[in-house]
């Protein structure tokens, strides 16, 4: 690794997935939960700076986020940033550029580890408790998400960051040393984060600012409460003023002058198909303003399977689809939506399917036994709502559960089941991004042709699942379905990638396939230069080849 005024080189701690806690009924850790839930709900709303070095701005325009489950309670208002605060944060941030690209990796190291310390304990239920009222995730989805997933990006990125720079040339020549060293990126990342994971909303940012970049920092409406204790977490872990600008406003003015910025030098985000197509077409528009070229990272949607064999487990493919399909709402973009199912496993899963089905608690996630809660905002609940309207009056698709909706006081989507006769009908084929599972039921004996059929329903390749017992079955999904997700799972939920374990992305309409949570993303951000270094002088230019 390079040294780079560090008087000697370190070994980092031993990188381990955090613990994840069940906060049991009578738990201390369910208490410090309940305090911080109730805490949060005193202070609403709770006022939201922008931050630009270092500095607390507040303007006339506000961002509200609102309680999914209770709409009409504001959780927070966030200050927008208008374009000249866009250009204030541009300037700043290329003023401490060189600052901080200069600090030695082991010192910007140290700032993320202990702000992962500082996730695993200070502010573990301020994390939660702001992800449970602002995003709508029950326990242990936010558990999962806004603490271990959050920490291990923070703890897992330093240990693929060490093991890149120490990534250097085998070979040199006498009188030579060559050398490289892993450049952060000319210019200035845009980081455009998500509502539905809080560990994505802080990777996005941070794993950039690791590799010695500067970052604006767009996050979510819906997600501002979460994203300011993440930025609350990393002032305090020491983070330099102007390394990473919160910048929360209109999305189409802060874009707009972001991507004018001759500067700009790359775009890290994770949302819709269709915004980061447009940022992509804004970006090589302006292509002849860029001092470089910009890496362009993201991922999107998914339109996920579960592909299952007539020799697979019903228990095992119930539960786990149960949990893909509807888990936070069914709002992950690996989430289960289409299901194949063969017609000799039919009857025996759907009585099972339907029976765990009735077992599913909607409601407040403050209260616990609530596998489900309320869908993001109106306009996602409207979405929903009408693919299910859909369904009820199509021809060739059955609602078998679910199929209702409450927005009232909260906005409720009842978890939904439809088959269809149709294998590419809208649902098996549109992202709905909600709890809504679509099932065809195919004949067992057309299991290789339904592989094909599944490859080639959706435009999307993020995650997928098998399930069978046969191992020939398995071989052969894995073959067929090579290029249809980017996280291929046997016998497993196509949701839950962990940090270390399965590096997440997928392609096609899904994304460039970067794989948040390992070395391949960091490499993104990174711009290297080869050194060569010669210690003999040459005493005449010509070659022997040229002597007679």
């Amino acid at each position: 690794m390079s040294t780079n005024a560090t008087l000697g080189t370190f070994s980092l701690p031993e990188t381990l997935n955090e613990p994840m806690r069940n906060f049991e009924p009578g738990s201390s850790d369910r208490a410090n939960l309940i305090a911080a839930l109730n805490e949060f709900k005193a202070q609403a709303p709770i006022e939201i700076p922008i931050l630009v070095n270092g500095e607390k701005i507040h303007t006339g325009k506000i961002q509200e986020q609102r309680i999914p489950s209770d709409h009409q309670t504001i959780l927070a208002k966030a200050y927008e940033a208008d374009s000249s605060i866009v250009k204030k944060a541009i300037e700043g941030a290329l003023a401490v550029k060189s600052t901080w690209e200069a600090y030695p990796f082991n010192e910007r190291s140290t700032i993320f580890l202990k702000a992962a310390d500082l996730a695993a304990g200070k502010y573990r239920f301020k994390l939660l408790a702001a992800t449970m009222l602002g995003q709508g995730k029950n326990t242990w989805q936010a558990e999962i998400d806004s603490a271990a997933e959050l920490i291990d990006f923070w703890r897992f990125n330093n240990k693929y960051a060490h093991e890149i720079y120490q990534q250097q040339p085998s070979k040199n020549a006498p009188g030579v040393w060559n050398r490289v060293e892993y450049r952060p990126l000319e210019g200035f990342v845009y980081a455009i984060t998500p509502f539905n994971f809080t560990a994505i909303a802080g990777n996005l940012p941070s794993a950039p600012a690791l590799m010695g970049n500067v970052v604006l920092w767009k996050p979510s409406p819906s997600s501002l409460l979460s994203n300011w204790v993440i930025m609350e977490i990393l002032r305090e872990a020491g983070l330099p003023d102007g390394v990473i600008q919160f910048i929360p406003g209109p999305a189409e003015e802060i874009t707009d002058v972001i991507l004018k910025s001759p500067d700009f030098a790359s775009l890290h985000f994770t949302g819709s198909t269709f915004v980061f197509k447009h940022l992509w077409k804004t970006i090589g528009n302006n292509i002849d303003t860029y001092k470089s070229y910009p890496r362009i990272v993201g991922e999107t949607g998914g339109k996920n399977f579960h592909m299952v064999h007539k020799s697979a487990d019903v228990p095992n493919v119930v539960n786990q689809t149960i949990r893909s399909a509807f888990e936070y709402q069914g709002q992950k973009c690996s989430a289960c939506s289409r299901a194949y199912i063969p017609d000799t496993l039919w009857d025996e899963f759907r009585e099972l399917l339907l029976q765990q089905h009735s077992k599913i608690n909607v409601g407040s996630p403050e209260d616990f036994s609530n596998f489900m809660g309320a869908v993001i905002h109106e306009a996602s609940f409207e979405k929903i709502k009408g693919y299910i309207d859909w369904a009820a009056k199509d021809a060739d698709s059955e609602i078998i559960a679910g199929g209702t909706y409450d927005k009232s006081k909260g906005y409720f989507v009842q978890p939904t089941i439809i088959v269809t006769k149709n294998p590419k009908s809208r649902t098996m084929v549109e992202e709905i991004f909600g709890p809504v599972l679509t099932i065809y039921v195919y004949k067992a004996d057309e299991y290789e042709k339904v592989l094909d059929l599944v490859n080639e329903t959706s435009s999307y390749a993020l995650t997928g699942s098998i399930f069978a017992q046969s191992r020939s079955a398995i071989m052969l999904a894995g073959s067929k379905l090579r290029h249809a997700s980017g996280n291929f799972y046997i016998n497993d939920k196509s949701t839950g990638a962990i940090v270390g374990q399965q590096p997440f992305g997928g392609s096609r309409s899904s994304g460039t396939n970067d794989k948040g949570g390992s070395a391949t993303l960091l490499y993104r951000f990174t711009s290297m230069r080869t050194i060569k270094e010669n210690f003999v002088n040459i005493q005449e230019y010509l070659y022997k080849s040229n002597l007679v």
